[in-house]
């Protein structure tokens, strides 16, 4: 009979909580591509509750806008 080292309840929890994070990060891909596959189009909006500081907005590069889509995310036109 081994002695459990202490650690050794905490690295298993751990790969757990591991595993159960990737295979939710596969179902909400899933998810989203059937999504897209309906016809239906995703995006993730922020909000917040405090007024900008004079805002003068900002350019997407294309390198940006190739990451937004790479993600299901249409950036705003031009």
């Amino acid at each position: 009979m081994t002695q459990e080292r202490p650690a050794d309840r905490l690295m298993e929890k751990l790969l757990r909580a591991i595993e159960l994070s990737l295979k939710a990060t596969e179902a909400s891909r899933e998810a989203v591509q059937e999504i897209l596959r309906r016809g239906a189009e995703t995006g993730i909006f922020f909000s917040g509750a405090r007024a900008a500081e004079s805002a003068e907005g900002f350019d997407l590069t294309e390198q940006d806008r190739d990451f937004l889509r790479s993600l299901s995310i249409r950036p705003d036109p031009r």
